[in-house]
Formats: C-alpha cells, sequence, structure tokens
C-alpha cells in the first residue's frame, strides 16, 4: 500500500485514525495494539508472506535483549554477539546471496547455484533499527521494556518500509505518553500539511522527472554532453524530491497520531562540502552509520590514516547497504574518497588560516555527488561508463534543431577546432532542462520543509533555522490552507497510476 494511492489517503488513513482515538478512550496500551495491529497490515498488504518473517524477527530480537539484559560481563556480549550475528545473516540471505553467490561464479571456475531470491520490503530498515536497538541493550541506554511498545517501535507503519531509521530513545517514550491519546487541531493541521507537501514533491515532481532520467539510463549509448548532464540532473532531482517526499510524509503522517518522527533531509544539494551533503542527507542513515559503526570501528581517534580507512570502510558498507551489486560498491568507494579528500582539504585549510569557498566549493559538491549517482542508478557497469563518457563530452553536443539552426556559423567554427557538434533530440532536450531547472530552483532556491514548518515542527535535531521569507512562514492560516488545499488537489488529481518510491528497493 503507497502513500500516494487511493486506498491509502481514502481507506487506510481515515480508519485507522478512528480506530486509534476510538480505543485511546480505554487507555494508552489498547491504542498502541490498535496502532500495532494496523501496522502490522499495511506491511502484509505488500506480501503477507513476508509478515511471519517480520514477527519472527521481532520476536527473537526482543528475546536476545531481555536475555541481554539480565546477563553480564562477557556473557552480555556474547548475547549481543549472537543476536548481530544472526540479524545479518538474515538480510545477508534475503539482499546478499545472489550477488555473492554471482561473485563467486566470476571470481572462480566453480559452477555456484543462482537463488532468485525476492527481497522482503523494507527488511533493510527494520534489521538496522534492531541492531540498533540490540547495542544499546547491551550499553545499558534501553530503559523500555514493554513488548507491545517494541512491536510497536519496529513495525510503526509511517516509517516501516522506507525510514526513517528510528531509534528507540525518540520514539518509545512518545508511545507511553498520554497526551498523544488525544486527537489535537495543532497536530492535525501540522501534520497534514508536511504529508502534503511531501505528497507533491513525489507526484508533482519526482514522477515528472522520472520519464526523462528513464530515458538516459534505458539507453545510454553516444548520449552526449547536455543529454547526459539532463539525464543525470533529472535523476538527481527525482531522487531527492522522491525521498524527501516520502520523508515528509512519514513525519506528517506520524503527527496525525502525535508522534514525531526525526528529520531526514535538510536541504542536502546546498552543501558546500561532502562532508555537509551527509550531514543533510538521509540523516537517520548518516547517525546510524556514524554511531554504529564509524565510531565503534576507531572513528577519528586513532590518527588520520586510521581515520581514514574507517571513512572508507563505512562508505563502502554504506554502499552495500543500499543494494547488492558492484554498483552500489562503487557508489560507496567514492563517496569514500570524497570523504577522505574533503578531510584533508580541511585540514589544510585550517593549518593556511584559508576561509570561504563561496560557489566553486558550491558546485565541487554537487558535481562530484551528480557523478557518484550515475552509479547508483546505473544497472550495470557498462551503462555507467557510457553515461560518464557522455558527461565528459565524449560524445559531443547536442542542441535542439530549431537552436542549432540558428547556430550554424558557430557550429562551423566549432567543428574546425575538432568540436564535434550533432543535431537531434530537441524536444527531449527541452523537456528535460525545463524540468531540471524547475526543481533546482525548489530544492536550491526555496526553503526546506522544516524551515517552512518551524516552530510548529521543530526537528528534535535540528540546527537553528535558516532565513525564509515571511510569507514562507507556516501559520494557521486561510492562505496557507488555500495554497496546501490545491496543492493536494492537483497531487491527488495526478494518482492515476501512483509509483513506487525509489527507496523502497533498497
Amino acid at each position: 500500500m503507497l502513500f500516494n494511492s487511493h486506498a491509502f489517503l481514502f481507506g487506510f488513513l481515515p480508519v485507522v485514525l478512528l480506530a486509534y482515538f476510538a480505543a485511546a478512550h480505554r487507555g494508552g496500551e489498547w491504542a498502541n495494539a490498535v496502532l500495532a495491529a494496523a501496522s502490522l497490515f499495511f506491511y502484509g498488504w505488500w506480501d503477507v508472506r513476508y509478515l511471519p518473517l517480520l514477527l519472527g524477527s521481532i520476536a527473537v530480537n526482543y528475546a536476545c535483549s531481555l536475555r541481554i539484559r539480565a546477563a553480564e560481563g562477557r556473557a552480555r556480549g556474547r548475547w549481543l554477539g549472537i543476536a548481530v550475528a544472526a540479524n545479518l545473516a538474515l538480510l545477508g540471505w534475503y539482499k546478499y546471496a545472489g550477488f555473492l553467490a554471482g561473485a563467486a561464479a566470476a571470481l572462480t571456475a566453480w559452477q555456484v547455484p543462482l537463488v532468485k531470491i525476492v527481497l522482503p520490503v523494507g527488511i533493510s530498515f527494520f534489521t538496522f533499527t534492531q541492531i540498533a536497538f540490540l547495542v544499546d541493550t547491551a550499553r545499558g541506554l534501553v530503559r523500555e521494556s514493554r513488548f507491545l511498545h517494541y512491536l510497536l517501535f519496529v513495525t510503526y507503519f509511517p516509517h516501516l518500509v522506507a525510514g526513517p531509521v528510528l531509534h528507540h530513545r525518540e520514539m518509545m517514550p512518545q508511545f507511553a505518553d498520554r497526551a498523544n491519546l488525544l486527537p489535537r487541531a495543532s497536530n492535525f493541521a501540522v501534520g497534514a500539511s508536511i504529508f502534503a507537501i511531501g505528497l507533491a514533491k513525489k507526484v508533482l515532481v519526482a514522477d515528472s522527472l522520472a520519464p526523462y532520467a528513464n530515458m538516459l539510463f534505458s539507453a545510454p549509448q553516444d548520449a552526449s554532453l547536455l543529454v547526459a548532464w539532463g539525464g543525470v540532473l533529472a535523476y538527481t532531482f527525482q531522487l531527492y524530491f522522491d525521498f524527501s517526499g516520502y520523508s515528509d510524509m512519514a513525519i506528517g503522517l506520524s503527527r496525525l497520531f502525535g508522534v514525531r518522527l526525526p528529520l531526514n533531509f535538510d536541504s542536502p544539494y546546498k552543501a558546500r562540502s561532502v562532508a555537509a551533503f551527509w550531514r543533510r542527507w538521509h540523516m537517520t542513515l548518516s547517525r546510524f552509520l556514524r554511531d554504529y559503526l564509524y565510531v565503534p570501528l576507531g572513528g577519528n581517534r586513532k590518527g588520520p590514516w586510521r581515520r581514514h580507512v574507517n571513512l572508507m570502510t563505512t562508505m563502502v558498507l554504506g554502499g552495500l547497504w543500499h543494494g547488492a551489486g558492484w554498483s552500489f560498491v562503487i557508489w560507496g568507494a567514492l563517496h569514500g574518497i570524497y570523504l577522505v579528500i574533503d578531510h584533508a582539504w580541511t585540514s589544510l585549510r585550517t593549518r593556511l588560516g584559508w576561509h570561504g569557498g563561496g560557489f566553486i566549493a558550491w558546485a565541487l559538491t554537487f558535481g562530484a555527488v551528480c557523478v557518484a549517482w550515475v552509479f547508483f542508478r546505473a544497472p550495470d557497469l557498462t551503462t555507467a561508463q557510457a553515461i560518464l563518457r557522455g558527461m565528459a563530452g565524449v560524445e559531443g553536443v547536442a542542441l535542439p534543431d530549431a537552436v542549432g539552426m540558428r547556430l550554424g556559423a558557430l557550429r562551423g567554427m566549432l567543428e574546425s577546432v575538432g568540436v564535434t557538434w550533432y543535431l537531434g533530440g530537441g524536444t527531449r532536450l527541452i523537456e528535460t532542462w525545463a524540468w531540471v531547472m524547475l526543481a533546482a530552483a525548489i530544492a536550491l532556491g526555496m526553503p526546506n520543509t522544516q524551515q517552512i514548518m518551524r516552530p510548529w515542527e521543530p526537528a528534535l535535531d535540528a540546527r537553528p533555522a535558516s532565513p525564509r521569507p515571511r510569507w514562507l512562514e507556516w501559520q494557521p492560516a486561510r492562505r496557507h490552507a488555500l495554497a496546501l488545499g490545491v496543492l493536494t488537489v492537483l497531487s491527488v488529481l495526478s494518482l492515476n497510476q501512483p509509483s513506487d518510491f525509489l527507496y523502497f528497493q533498497f
């Protein structure tokens, strides 16, 4: 069941809201039980065959958490190791068995049988969520032990399928908060507004960019400079509006129940360094990788070279988390290299007393991120190489016919110095770049959702609000209700064929 579907908007969501607040009159545990049951129904809607897998994972991890809490000394560490290994084995089988078998067959003469395994939706998210819970249990940081709250923490439907990656300390106390048992006008107003913005991001922007990205990645051969960059930028902004739209919808849906989810995006394409990009992009995953992988590996505590190794290891494993394929390994390795260079440059600049960066720093960061997205999106390395050739100008430059005809003299001058220039694909090129420029204007020139909604929806870990135009500050006023109402109507009218969110595949 998709957030951007009629079944969810006009069926599931209204029924769950009514049932939740009706059950709340009997007490918080009744309301939480209804919400947990609804979340399990939501997950089973995708494929009921994997519902026992989810429930089994929850039951085993909850039992292990109790044993870890009861154990002392080395026994606690052993139970943690067993539990984490079991989670990684489950994830490894469903997500990486086929990839590892194929890699073994390619590297050796063995005839490794290739098994076709269907990836259970959301398995990466609920596995990482539970691993974090187990680690914090071993550290003595977990105070909540009620099974119903743990079940709801893992299955909570606004985040279950594609995040954010939740942490127990920011969620489980909210399930016990009696203030959330009453329907509040402020929660409905703020939650519905954030959901409407997220829905518009997905339906009106991301889905409109998708065809232009798909055209390039499905047929990248001989893509010229403008065609290649147009398609890559279309995907760059499609991915942002798709995933940040989902995260906004999740935050908005959760706020209807009085529960606040953490932020997942903070205008990442405005970042002026790759390190800043990762503090702004998929923030909850970045937090998980930092706290449960990078820091335990040693972080930056053992010198610069060890820090570089830890950064590379963290980013490569983060790439593999997104998908089982060499393209994801390369994507993660590229970002690892970017971060190593970033830290080295920052250290040098500090020693020399250099400041600033401005537009050049932003352009280099954004360009590096776009290059890495090619591997993230490409179905294979051959496709990625073809697109990178086009982005480098190896296949020449293409302009629309009408423009090219008027620039015939310039064309002759360029060809005289060895620059290839052919005509064609004018309509496609103009449409692609028109959508790219519109998406760029929104992502780079406008405040993000959290900036618009502050102080009504302050993030649990947000930085101070950035300046924004007064007219964009959300208020419970008629003009904002009208604007969001129009946005919602346009989005709903565009739901004839709702599309999956891109991060469902991870």
